[in-house]
């Protein structure tokens, strides 16, 4: 029997049906446990039809309950998160899907190897940034000392910005942010998202205030349509979240249309999460 072959992560894009044909009707095999995660994340190999890769199975039996999300399950976000992206057309989140596994229903998604070396994040002295860098705020460096959080003015992070401003995400960390050898930059760990109230908490501040740009409003424009009661989208949407999320997600992507502009931070909950990696 010939060995499986295998998909490097990098090598399949967000859309790809057979990555997600893969982590849909692929046998799990758990390798080990992702010990940093704050809830139950396993290190998985997933085969079908002789085809396999690398990927992260989180099952909702592994989720601690949230006080603010108390309905649905962090998987079915984190699936939620996929599909919006996928409509987007940007390909922000790997490949995810909700399925059984081992441990019962839970979130599987292709494991992304990234590109050593890739600056996104800085802490700077002084009061501005420098060329190529969007201010994030300051915070304590130890001694006594304040320095600027930075992050770079990347097409991609700003296309992630708007994304996070779409699905409310209340979680975007530098940890979250994977760029791969190939110049992709894919967002993952969205379980803390599409809550019906206002929570963005996220290092991509930087454009707060500007205008969004043309292909934005044009993505923008795709997801109302996508989102209206017999969209494409809020079918897909329907078994993940809730319809009270489904509805702030509509009234998120009307409001970004109706201003123009990158939201800006909040009063009422703190804009960057800790610890911000």
């Amino acid at each position: 029997m010939s060995a499986p072959e295998r998909i490097p992560p990098r090598s399949v894009t967000t859309v790809d049906p057979a990555a997600a044909e893969l982590l849909a009707r692929g046998e799990l095999t758990v390798r080990g446990r992702i010990r940093e995660a704050s809830n139950a994340a396993l290190y998985c190999a997933v085969t079908h039809q002789g085809r396999e890769a690398a990927c992260v199975y989180k099952p909702v039996a592994g989720e601690r309950p949230l006080w603010d999300f108390p309905d649905g399950t962090l998987a079915g976000r984190e699936a939620a998160a996929y599909e919006v992206s996928r409509a987007t057309g940007w390909e922000l989140v790997p490949p995810t899907v909700l399925r059984e596994g081992p441990y019962g229903e839970g979130m599987c998604q292709l494991w992304i190897e990234t590109a050593p070396g890739a600056e996104l994040l800085a802490l700077v002295e002084g009061e501005e940034p420098g060329p190529g860098w969007k201010a994030i705020g300051f915070v304590e460096a130890g001694e006594g000392r304040t320095e600027l959080l930075v992050h770079a003015d990347d097409e991609r992070l700003r296309r992630l910005a708007v994304f996070d401003a779409v699905i409310n995400n209340a979680d975007r960390k530098g940890g979250h942010l994977l760029p791969t050898e190939d110049g992709r930059l894919y967002g993952i760990d969205h379980g803390v998202a599409f809550n019906a109230e206002d929570k963005l908490r996220t290092l991509l501040w930087g454009w707060a205030g500007e205008p969004l740009t043309g292909e934005a409003l044009d993505v923008l424009e795709g997801l109302r349509d996508a989102l209206t009661a017999t969209g494409a989208l809020t079918a897909v949407l329907a078994p993940l979240i809730t319809p009270a999320e489904i509805d702030a997600t509509r009234a998120r992507v009307e409001a970004l249309l109706t201003t123009g502009v990158h939201p800006r931070p909040g009063t009422d909950w703190p804009a960057i999460p800790w610890p911000p990696v």
